[in-house]
Protein backbone atom coordinates (compact mmCIF):
# COMPACT_ATOMS: atom_id res chain seq x y z
CA UNK A 1 0.00 0.00 0.00
CA UNK A 2 1.38 3.42 -0.97
CA UNK A 3 1.72 6.42 1.30
CA UNK A 4 -1.26 8.11 -0.37
CA UNK A 5 -3.45 5.09 0.37
CA UNK A 6 -2.28 5.06 3.98
CA UNK A 7 -3.03 8.74 4.33
CA UNK A 8 -6.54 8.34 2.92
CA UNK A 9 -7.08 5.34 5.17
CA UNK A 10 -6.36 7.04 8.48
CA UNK A 11 -7.83 10.36 7.34
CA UNK A 12 -11.16 8.68 6.65
CA UNK A 13 -11.08 7.09 10.09
CA UNK A 14 -10.30 10.41 11.74
CA UNK A 15 -13.60 11.80 10.48
CA UNK A 16 -15.31 9.82 13.22
CA UNK A 17 -13.77 12.03 15.87
CA UNK A 18 -15.27 15.32 16.98
CA UNK A 19 -13.28 18.12 15.36
CA UNK A 20 -13.74 21.81 14.70
CA UNK A 21 -14.86 21.20 11.14
CA UNK A 22 -11.43 19.99 10.00
CA UNK A 23 -9.08 17.27 11.17
CA UNK A 24 -6.23 19.80 10.92
CA UNK A 25 -7.83 22.31 13.26
CA UNK A 26 -4.99 24.27 14.88
CA UNK A 27 -5.85 27.42 12.94
CA UNK A 28 -9.53 27.03 13.78
CA UNK A 29 -8.63 26.56 17.45
CA UNK A 30 -6.60 29.79 17.51
CA UNK A 31 -9.37 31.58 15.64
CA UNK A 32 -11.92 30.51 18.27
CA UNK A 33 -9.69 31.42 21.22
CA UNK A 34 -8.98 34.90 19.87
CA UNK A 35 -12.63 35.51 19.06
CA UNK A 36 -13.95 34.25 22.39
CA UNK A 37 -11.44 36.29 24.42
CA UNK A 38 -12.25 39.43 22.46
CA UNK A 39 -16.01 38.99 22.81
CA UNK A 40 -15.63 38.31 26.54
CA UNK A 41 -13.55 41.43 27.17
CA UNK A 42 -15.67 43.54 24.83
CA UNK A 43 -18.86 42.49 26.65
CA UNK A 44 -17.36 43.39 30.02
CA UNK A 45 -16.21 46.74 28.63
CA UNK A 46 -19.73 47.48 27.37
CA UNK A 47 -21.10 46.70 30.83
CA UNK A 48 -18.58 49.10 32.37
CA UNK A 49 -19.64 51.78 29.88
CA UNK A 50 -23.30 51.18 30.69
CA UNK A 51 -22.61 52.02 34.32
CA UNK A 52 -20.59 55.05 33.21
CA UNK A 53 -17.32 53.56 34.32
CA UNK A 54 -14.27 55.05 32.64
CA UNK A 55 -11.97 53.19 30.25
CA UNK A 56 -9.24 53.51 32.83
CA UNK A 57 -11.41 51.70 35.37
CA UNK A 58 -12.04 48.87 32.90
CA UNK A 59 -8.34 48.54 32.14
CA UNK A 60 -7.34 48.46 35.79
CA UNK A 61 -10.17 46.22 36.99
CA UNK A 62 -10.30 43.72 34.13
CA UNK A 63 -7.92 44.08 31.19
CA UNK A 64 -4.72 44.29 33.22
CA UNK A 65 -5.49 40.85 34.69
CA UNK A 66 -5.27 39.30 31.23
CA UNK A 67 -2.52 41.34 29.58
CA UNK A 68 1.18 40.97 30.39
CA UNK A 69 2.60 43.55 32.83
CA UNK A 70 5.98 45.04 32.05
CA UNK A 71 6.92 44.75 35.72
CA UNK A 72 8.50 41.40 36.54
CA UNK A 73 7.27 41.56 40.15
CA UNK A 74 3.70 42.21 39.04
CA UNK A 75 4.03 39.33 36.57
CA UNK A 76 4.91 36.98 39.45
CA UNK A 77 1.53 37.85 40.94
CA UNK A 78 -0.21 37.09 37.62
CA UNK A 79 1.77 34.27 35.96
CA UNK A 80 -1.19 33.16 33.81
CA UNK A 81 -0.79 36.33 31.73
CA UNK A 82 2.16 34.71 29.91
CA UNK A 83 -0.55 32.82 27.97
CA UNK A 84 -3.66 35.00 28.18
CA UNK A 85 -1.99 38.14 26.81
CA UNK A 86 -1.69 36.49 23.38
CA UNK A 87 -5.49 36.41 23.11
CA UNK A 88 -6.39 39.65 24.88
CA UNK A 89 -6.92 42.46 22.40
CA UNK A 90 -9.03 44.39 24.87
CA UNK A 91 -10.01 47.86 23.75
CA UNK A 92 -7.87 47.81 20.62
CA UNK A 93 -11.07 47.68 18.62
CA UNK A 94 -12.97 45.38 16.34
CA UNK A 95 -10.99 46.36 13.24
CA UNK A 96 -7.67 45.36 14.83
CA UNK A 97 -9.09 42.01 15.91
CA UNK A 98 -10.55 41.37 12.46
CA UNK A 99 -7.23 42.29 10.83
CA UNK A 100 -5.27 39.97 13.12
CA UNK A 101 -7.62 37.04 12.52
CA UNK A 102 -7.43 37.60 8.77
CA UNK A 103 -3.63 37.51 8.80
CA UNK A 104 -3.66 34.57 11.20
CA UNK A 105 -5.86 32.59 8.83
CA UNK A 106 -3.84 33.59 5.74
CA UNK A 107 -0.29 32.92 6.93
CA UNK A 108 -1.31 30.11 9.29
CA UNK A 109 -3.02 28.15 6.52
CA UNK A 110 0.02 28.49 4.26
CA UNK A 111 2.38 27.43 7.05
CA UNK A 112 0.13 24.47 7.83
CA UNK A 113 0.44 23.28 4.24
CA UNK A 114 4.20 23.83 4.18
CA UNK A 115 4.97 22.06 7.47
CA UNK A 116 2.35 20.29 9.58
CA UNK A 117 -0.64 21.03 11.74
CA UNK A 118 1.33 20.38 14.93
CA UNK A 119 3.74 23.27 14.23
CA UNK A 120 1.10 26.03 14.27
CA UNK A 121 0.31 26.42 17.97
CA UNK A 122 3.94 26.00 19.17
CA UNK A 123 5.14 28.71 16.75
CA UNK A 124 2.25 30.93 17.84
CA UNK A 125 3.21 30.50 21.51
CA UNK A 126 6.95 30.89 20.90
CA UNK A 127 6.26 34.15 19.06
CA UNK A 128 4.33 35.48 22.04
CA UNK A 129 6.95 34.32 24.52
CA UNK A 130 9.94 35.83 22.71
CA UNK A 131 7.96 39.03 22.26
CA UNK A 132 7.17 39.05 25.98
CA UNK A 133 10.83 38.46 26.85
CA UNK A 134 11.99 41.43 24.76
CA UNK A 135 9.15 43.48 26.22
CA UNK A 136 10.44 42.72 29.73
CA UNK A 137 14.01 43.58 28.73
CA UNK A 138 12.99 46.88 27.16
CA UNK A 139 10.95 47.89 30.21
CA UNK A 140 13.71 46.99 32.64
CA UNK A 141 16.12 49.22 30.72
CA UNK A 142 13.83 52.15 29.91
CA UNK A 143 11.70 52.50 33.04
CA UNK A 144 14.54 53.18 35.49
CA UNK A 145 12.28 52.83 38.52
CA UNK A 146 9.31 54.72 37.03
CA UNK A 147 6.03 53.98 38.73
CA UNK A 148 3.89 53.56 35.59
CA UNK A 149 3.69 49.99 34.31
CA UNK A 150 3.23 49.12 30.65
CA UNK A 151 1.05 46.19 29.59
CA UNK A 152 1.35 43.97 26.53
CA UNK A 153 -1.70 42.43 24.93
CA UNK A 154 -2.76 41.05 21.59
CA UNK A 155 -1.80 38.35 19.11
CA UNK A 156 0.46 40.49 16.92
CA UNK A 157 3.79 39.01 18.02
CA UNK A 158 2.42 35.47 17.69
CA UNK A 159 0.93 36.09 14.24
CA UNK A 160 4.18 37.73 13.12
CA UNK A 161 5.94 34.51 14.15
CA UNK A 162 3.60 32.46 11.94
CA UNK A 163 3.97 34.91 9.06
CA UNK A 164 7.77 34.96 9.34
CA UNK A 165 7.97 31.16 9.51
CA UNK A 166 5.78 30.73 6.43
CA UNK A 167 7.69 33.36 4.47
CA UNK A 168 11.07 31.96 5.52
CA UNK A 169 10.09 28.48 4.36
CA UNK A 170 8.77 29.55 0.97
CA UNK A 171 9.18 33.27 0.18
CA UNK A 172 8.24 32.74 -3.48
CA UNK A 173 5.06 30.80 -2.71
CA UNK A 174 2.48 32.28 -5.10
CA UNK A 175 -0.89 33.63 -4.04
CA UNK A 176 -3.72 35.00 -6.18
CA UNK A 177 -2.42 33.00 -9.12
CA UNK A 178 -5.28 34.21 -11.35
CA UNK A 179 -3.45 37.58 -11.45
CA UNK A 180 -0.77 36.84 -14.06
CA UNK A 181 1.69 34.52 -12.34
CA UNK A 182 0.45 35.31 -8.85
CA UNK A 183 1.97 37.40 -6.07
CA UNK A 184 4.88 35.99 -4.03
CA UNK A 185 4.35 35.48 -0.31
CA UNK A 186 7.17 37.81 0.69
CA UNK A 187 5.24 40.78 -0.71
CA UNK A 188 2.24 39.95 1.48
CA UNK A 189 4.60 39.66 4.43
CA UNK A 190 6.00 43.16 3.84
CA UNK A 191 2.46 44.55 3.53
CA UNK A 192 1.49 42.87 6.80
CA UNK A 193 4.65 44.17 8.48
CA UNK A 194 3.92 47.75 7.42
CA UNK A 195 0.27 47.54 8.54
CA UNK A 196 1.31 46.06 11.89
CA UNK A 197 3.89 48.69 12.76
CA UNK A 198 1.75 51.55 11.47
CA UNK A 199 -1.02 50.30 13.77
CA UNK A 200 1.19 50.65 16.84
CA UNK A 201 0.15 53.74 18.79
CA UNK A 202 1.58 54.95 22.06
CA UNK A 203 4.58 53.21 23.67
CA UNK A 204 5.91 52.68 20.14
CA UNK A 205 9.23 51.19 21.16
CA UNK A 206 7.83 48.86 23.85
CA UNK A 207 5.30 47.31 21.47
CA UNK A 208 7.75 47.43 18.58
CA UNK A 209 10.37 45.30 20.33
CA UNK A 210 7.66 42.83 21.34
CA UNK A 211 6.53 42.45 17.73
CA UNK A 212 10.16 42.16 16.69
CA UNK A 213 10.36 39.20 19.08
CA UNK A 214 7.66 37.44 17.06
CA UNK A 215 9.70 37.89 13.88
CA UNK A 216 12.83 36.54 15.58
CA UNK A 217 10.90 33.54 16.91
CA UNK A 218 9.46 32.57 13.52
CA UNK A 219 12.78 32.92 11.72
CA UNK A 220 14.69 31.00 14.40
CA UNK A 221 12.26 28.07 14.48
CA UNK A 222 12.47 27.65 10.70
CA UNK A 223 16.26 27.89 10.82
CA UNK A 224 16.37 25.12 13.44
CA UNK A 225 13.90 22.98 11.48
CA UNK A 226 16.12 23.19 8.41
CA UNK A 227 18.97 21.88 10.57
CA UNK A 228 16.85 19.00 11.81
CA UNK A 229 16.09 20.51 15.23
CA UNK A 230 12.40 20.62 16.14
CA UNK A 231 11.76 22.66 19.28
CA UNK A 232 8.00 22.19 18.84
CA UNK A 233 8.05 18.50 19.81
CA UNK A 234 8.09 18.92 23.59
CA UNK A 235 5.18 21.35 23.44
CA UNK A 236 3.10 18.93 21.37
CA UNK A 237 3.87 16.10 23.79
CA UNK A 238 2.93 18.29 26.75
CA UNK A 239 -0.30 19.32 25.02
CA UNK A 240 -1.11 15.69 24.21
CA UNK A 241 -0.54 14.51 27.80
CA UNK A 242 -2.57 17.33 29.33
CA UNK A 243 -5.57 16.82 27.06
CA UNK A 244 -5.47 13.04 27.53
CA UNK A 245 -4.84 13.18 31.28
CA UNK A 246 -8.40 12.22 32.15
CA UNK A 247 -9.14 10.15 29.05
CA UNK A 248 -10.43 6.69 29.94
CA UNK A 249 -7.88 3.94 29.49
CA UNK A 250 -8.62 1.09 27.15
CA UNK A 251 -10.01 -1.62 29.39
CA UNK A 252 -8.52 -5.05 29.07
CA UNK A 253 -10.76 -7.58 27.43
CA UNK A 254 -10.95 -10.51 29.79
CA UNK A 255 -13.24 -12.66 27.72
CA UNK A 256 -11.44 -15.43 25.87
CA UNK A 257 -14.09 -15.29 23.23
CA UNK A 258 -13.29 -11.65 22.51
CA UNK A 259 -9.55 -12.30 22.20
CA UNK A 260 -9.09 -15.75 20.73
CA UNK A 261 -10.67 -17.61 17.89
CA UNK A 262 -9.81 -20.71 15.88
CA UNK A 263 -9.09 -20.39 12.21
CA UNK A 264 -8.48 -23.01 9.59
CA UNK A 265 -5.81 -23.03 6.92
CA UNK A 266 -2.36 -21.63 7.52
CA UNK A 267 -3.20 -19.73 10.71
CA UNK A 268 -2.16 -21.31 13.95
CA UNK A 269 -4.74 -22.05 16.66
CA UNK A 270 -5.18 -19.61 19.51
CA UNK A 271 -4.02 -16.66 17.42
CA UNK A 272 -4.88 -13.41 19.19
CA UNK A 273 -6.75 -10.90 17.10
CA UNK A 274 -7.63 -7.57 18.69
CA UNK A 275 -11.20 -6.41 18.40
CA UNK A 276 -11.56 -3.11 16.52
CA UNK A 277 -12.66 -0.42 18.98
CA UNK A 278 -13.12 3.29 18.44
CA UNK A 279 -10.91 4.12 21.45
CA UNK A 280 -8.07 2.14 19.92
CA UNK A 281 -8.55 3.84 16.54
CA UNK A 282 -8.61 7.28 18.15
CA UNK A 283 -5.42 6.59 20.09
CA UNK A 284 -3.59 5.50 16.94
CA UNK A 285 -4.82 8.48 14.94
CA UNK A 286 -3.62 10.79 17.70
CA UNK A 287 -0.23 9.11 17.50
CA UNK A 288 -0.14 9.65 13.72
CA UNK A 289 -1.10 13.28 14.10
CA UNK A 290 1.63 13.76 16.67
CA UNK A 291 4.54 11.76 15.22
CA UNK A 292 3.54 10.71 11.69
CA UNK A 293 2.40 7.45 10.13
CA UNK A 294 5.83 5.83 10.24
CA UNK A 295 5.84 6.02 14.04
CA UNK A 296 3.30 3.17 14.09
CA UNK A 297 4.43 -0.40 14.64
CA UNK A 298 3.58 -3.05 12.07
CA UNK A 299 0.87 -4.38 14.37
CA UNK A 300 -0.68 -0.92 14.65
CA UNK A 301 -0.57 -0.42 10.88
CA UNK A 302 -2.30 -3.76 10.38
CA UNK A 303 -4.90 -2.77 12.96
CA UNK A 304 -5.70 0.46 11.09
CA UNK A 305 -5.90 -1.42 7.81
CA UNK A 306 -8.36 -3.86 9.33
CA UNK A 307 -10.38 -1.00 10.83
CA UNK A 308 -10.55 0.74 7.46
CA UNK A 309 -11.68 -2.51 5.78
CA UNK A 310 -14.43 -3.13 8.32
CA UNK A 311 -15.56 0.49 8.11
CA UNK A 312 -16.13 0.09 4.35
CA UNK A 313 -18.19 -3.09 4.69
Amino acid sequence: MGEADRYIEYKDLRKKKLTLGNDSNAIMGLFILNTVFFLLLFTIQVIFSFYEESATSFNQSVLEWFTLPGSFYMFLERPWTIITFMFSEGSNGLWRVFSNILWLWSFGSILQRLTANNKIIPIYIYGGWIGAFLFFIYNSISQNGASNVLFLGGANASILALATAATSLSPNHRLLTHIRNGIPLWIFFIVFLCIDFIGIHGNLYALGVAHLGGIIAGWTIVLLLKKGIDICTWMNLFYYKIFHLFSPKNHKINSVKDKIFYTAGNRTPYEKKERVTQDRIDALLDKINLNGYESLTEEEKDFLKKASYEDNL
